[in-house]
């Protein structure tokens, strides 16, 4: 992935981590858990040569701009309340932010830009004489209509969908036509999709959601949720606790030593993020350039399309058949599924804390622990966190076995699964705000620590 996280975890947490602990006294961790100072990022990776830097830096307004909109749509509650996924309905506040790069308004957006982006470097070819570099006008153009897509254009493409039959298809007509009144590029616009087949647009556009989906919204939430237990080590370092070994009491520990060690190995799965690369491809037909090659034997087709993928951003794979075989997305949602299996033991871990007393739970002003049992404040962030995990690990692993097999050159089995990849990543992003929930809500009950250790 281009430069991906790094969750860093202070050596001292670790060093106590695997110091065995004789008396309560003897194993403060005060201090010895402060948050990650490095953020957990995926930005363009400096191996890059000549990569735009526009594409990974640029501020994401058009994103924000699309919530905006769908927000405010007259008939959004009820689509909210008749929406099939409950990721689209009921906890559509939790993971608003992936749907402008996962959904299907941004899978069309994304291809919009790869086209026009397509059409510009052609025009900078010098062998193409048929499309000759464009005007600033016409460049100020093409790009606008990248910079204002929004709800109504996709909808406009969906329509015209209808017709073709065909979603890639639909967006090369809806830009024919939103350029006919401009003679510079209507005269070019066959271009648009010069040599292009389906995938090279739609694996770029995969691989942008990802990247950017990924960079803006996952990660960040991953430095958030690592901060929240380090703070939560750091707050507890002082409270001696029992541990426990097969469920029966056993020798001691303190409460922040055992937060801690859950901030260490997510940090240490976070630094492996660093290893993946997205990666894209521009090949054609069966990723031999065979129609590029025939149109214009004298360019360099390779180098090209090389550096047309880097200029979005993206790191260039030159061994391909029709499609990008997809094993970064697997690498990719692999690490993500190991980061859901950590946080898994820890939800599972603060559910049995909590129902041994060492926690209470604070509760917010008009919440309602139990439908029946007023008493009761039960630890349902936990448990809501611990069941998406399942959820999103379930998506991303399946996900992660089909994606990098396909018959011969192509078959079309990962375009379904392909329209999924937000569906993972969003139960993933729904369980880190239950954590964080959860870990806000918690405080440690030190007479119950005490008494279990003394009595």
């Amino acid at each position: 992935m281009s430069a991906p996280p790094s969750l860093k975890t202070p050596a001292t947490a670790v060093a106590v981590s695997r110091r065995s602990v004789a008396t309560p006294r003897a194993t403060g961790l005060r201090g010895a858990c402060a948050p990650p100072t490095r953020r957990l990022r995926c930005s363009a990776s400096a191996a890059v040569a000549g990569a735009s830097t526009e594409m990974a830096d640029a501020p994401l307004d058009w994103a924000e701009r699309s919530l905006e909109e769908l927000h405010s749509l007259p008939d959004h509650d009820t689509f909210c309340l008749m929406a099939l996924s409950p990721l689209d309905g009921r906890y559509d506040r939790f993971v608003k932010e992936l749907m402008p790069f996962f959904s299907e308004f941004g899978l069309i957006r994304y291809r919009v830009l790869i086209e026009i982006k397509w059409l510009l470097k052609l025009s900078q070819i010098p062998e193409i004489t048929e499309v000759p570099q464009f005007s600033k006008e016409a460049q100020s153009l093409l790009n606008a209509i990248i910079e204002n897509f929004c709800i109504d254009d996709a909808k406009e493409v969906k329509k015209i969908e209808k017709v073709t039959n065909h979603d890639v298809k639909a967006v090369e007509y809806f830009l024919k036509q939103r350029c006919s009144s401009n003679p510079e590029i209507a005269k070019v616009s066959e271009f648009f999709h010069f040599g292009c087949t389906s995938e090279d647009i739609n694996n770029l556009s995969h691989a942008l959601a990802l990247k950017e989906g990924v960079n803006k919204v996952m990660f960040p939430a991953m430095i958030d949720l690592c901060r929240a237990m380090c703070s939560l080590a750091t707050q507890n370092s002082g409270y001696p606790m029992l541990a426990r070994t097969h469920g029966q009491p056993a020798s001691p520990t303190t409460v922040g030593k055992e937060m801690a060690n859950f901030a260490a190995r997510l940090s240490d799965i976070g630094k492996s993020f660093s290893e993946v690369k997205i990666l894209g491809k521009f090949a054609g037909a069966v990723g031999n350039y065979n129609a590029d090659v025939v149109a214009y034997p004298e360019v360099d087709w390779p180098k090209v399309a090389e550096e047309f993928v880097r200029s979005l951003g993206l790191q260039f794979n030159p061994y391909v058949t029709q499609i990008e075989p997809h094993d970064y997305i697997s690498k990719l949602f692999n690490l993500f599924t190991q980061f859901n299996n950590v946080l898994t033991d820890f939800d599972r871990d603060m559910w049995s804390y909590i129902s041994l007393g060492y926690f209470k739970q604070i509760p917010k002003a008009g919440e309602v622990g139990s439908s029946t049992m007023p008493h009761k404040i039960n630890p349902i962030d936990f448990e809501n966190s611990d069941g998406n995990l399942c959820q999103a690990n379930s998506i991303l692993s399946g996900i992660s076995m089909k994606l990098p097999i396909s018959r011969l050159q192509r078959d079309l089995t990962d375009s379904t699964v392909l329209r999924n990849l937000g569906m993972g990543l969003g139960h993933s992003l729904l369980a880190y705000k239950a954590t964080m929930r959860g870990i806000s809500k918690v405080q440690a009950r030190t007479t119950m620590l005490n008494w279990c250790l003394y009595s």
